[in-house]
Order: C-alpha cells, then sequence, then structure tokens
C-alpha cells in the first residue's frame, strides 16, 4: 500500500495543488489505515475500513478526527478506483460520525479595530505584522494564501491583489485603503533587508515567511489586547466574510471573494447573523410583514 499512497500524494501535490499541510495529514492518516488494515488496497473491504473506524472510537478520538481520517481513505481509494487500480472505493458506503455543528468564530468591528492598532512601532516587525493583520482581515485571505503572496502579485495603483487558492486556482481581490497605507508602510522596511525574495511578507532574515510564523504573530497581539479565546488567522477570514454579510453583500460575491469553489461553503456564514438576514427579509420583502404575526 505504500506506493500507492506515494502516488496519490503526488496527485494531490501536482494536480490538486494542496497545501504541504493538508498533505502531511492525509499521509499520516493513510499510514495509520495502512499499518491498522495490513492488506494490499485490492484486498480492503468495507468491513475493513469499519473496523479501522471502530478501532478510533476505542482510543476515543474526537468525531471531528475520525471523520476526518474517513474521508482520508475515501479520498484515497476513489483516487485509486479512479486509476482502474480497484474496481470499487471499499469506503464510499460507509458512513462518517455526527459531528456537532459549530458556528464559525468572528470578532466585532470594535475588536477587529483594536487588533490592527496593535503593532506598535515603524520598524520591520511592526510594520510586517501590522501589514499581516491587515490583509487577513481586508482580503479573507487564507494564511497559505498570504505566505504565498510574490511581490509582483501586488497592483498597487489599483489596490488588487492576485490571490493563488487552492487547487492553483487564481482570482483577483481588492486591498482595504487601511490595508494598502500599511502595506505602503511596509514595504520600505522591507527593502532596508536587503535580501533578494520574490516574497511579499519576509521574516526577519529575510526568508518567506511560514504559515506557523502567522498564526503565532495573531496569537501574540489577541492575547496583547486581552481577546478571550484562542483565534487564528482563518478567523479573520470568518470575520471578513461575515462584516461583509451583515452590511449587505451578495453572498454570491463573497463567494468569489473567499475564492470558494462551491457556494455551500459561503453559507456557514448566514448561520453567523441569522438575525440580520431576517432583519433584511422584513424591510426588503413585500410580503414579509403581512406573512409575520407581530
Amino acid at each position: 500500500m505504500k506506493k500507492k499512497i506515494e502516488n496519490f500524494m503526488i496527485y494531490l501535490k501536482n494536480e490538486q495543488g494542496v497545501s504541504s499541510h493538508t498533505l502531511r495529514a492525509y499521509e499520516r492518516d493513510l499510514q495509520e489505515f495502512s499499518e491498522f488494515i495490513e492488506k494490499k488496497p485490492k484486498e480492503v473491504d468495507n468491513l475493513d475500513v469499519r473496523s479501522f473506524l471502530a478501532s478510533l472510537h476505542h482510543k476515543k478520538l474526537m468525531k471531528s478526527s475520525i471523520s476526518r481520517k474517513l474521508a482520508s481513505v475515501r479520498s484515497f481509494f476513489k483516487f485509486l478506483h479512479r486509476e482502474g487500480y480497484i474496481k470499487k472505493n471499499p469506503a464510499k458506503l460507509v458512513s462518517s460520525p455526527k459531528v456537532p455543528k459549530s458556528l464559525p468564530k468572528f470578532l466585532t468591528i470594535d475588536e477587529v479595530f483594536t487588533l490592527m492598532d496593535s503593532p506598535d512601532g515603524d520598524t520591520f516587525g511592526p510594520t510586517r505584522d501590522k501589514a499581516i493583520l491587515e490583509l487577513l482581515y481586508s482580503s479573507g485571505l487564507r494564511v497559505s494564501e498570504l505566505t504565498s503572496l510574490d511581490i509582483g502579485d501586488l497592483d498597487m495603483k489599483e489596490s488588487l491583489i492576485r490571490v493563488k487558492g487552492k487547487g492553483r486556482k487564481e482570482r483577483i481581490v481588492p486591498i482595504g485603503s487601511k490595508a494598502m497605507t500599511a502595506i505602503q508602510e511596509y514595504l520600505p522596511e522591507r527593502i532596508s533587508l536587503r535580501k533578494k525574495s520574490s516574497a511579499l511578507i519576509l521574516n526577519c532574515r529575510g526568508g518567506r515567511l511560514t504559515q506557523r510564523s502567522v498564526r503565532r504573530i495573531l496569537l501574540f497581539y489577541s492575547r496583547m489586547i486581552n481577546l478571550k479565546g484562542d483565534y487564528s488567522p482563518h478567523t479573520l477570514r470568518h470575520t471578513f466574510a461575515t462584516h461583509l454579510l451583515h452590511e449587505g453583500a451578495d453572498l454570491r460575491a463573497i463567494q468569489e471573494l473567499l475564492g470558494h469553489s462551491s457556494l455551500s461553503t459561503t453559507q456557514k456564514y448566514t448561520h453567523v447573523d441569522i438575525s440580520h438576514l431576517a432583519d433584511v427579509y422584513d424591510k426588503a420583502h413585500p410580503m414579509a410583514k403581512k406573512g409575520r404575526k407581530s
């Protein structure tokens, strides 16, 4: 099975363009499955997959972790079936454990303003950190998209940026005025490092900043201003979408800005502010007031 897993990893990297973090997660999950089953892929049936899930339940793993591991196994066998190596996907009809739905975290507008103002100083570190925070919130970028940005992706004149999303899909995203100001203040400090790098966001040694470093930076400033709870770069992405929705932005437009391939992925943001949507409905729909009892 080892060779088949390697082929699947190559497929995910070269054809699907998944991040290195996701690749490692797939590889860990499939290695664990392989060690448990000890069979060739052609010999695996749905009972083997169910036994694997049962072993995970016995280890008292969270339902979300079990569901993710099953998704990895299912995708692996889907790949093998597509390649003609197996006749059917043994994991296709195995049900995932029901994972309780949780609403995505997001910041209030006041919390965002406080967070954006927290990097203090005009040296490389604070100016870079402010540009990072402003870009994440202004353009709703994934952390992987932020760290993969190059100088050439910036259109300073039009306040736009070219983003490389999942599956190597590119999209053009606007940059807000405050984010543009933060970038303009950061760029001279970036040049002062005198390092030849195409990356927009650099570390203090002049190399491309890692996703882990961005997470540490956000955690540092969120704790500095005493935000309750643990926040990640993805929190700012949720916040970006939630605030747009609250201000009346069309869900399709938000989908385009976020780079979601499916509207259903974007729709989870509607659960955050359903009261606002109901208010918009009451004000805008001709039959709304007649249809609702006071």
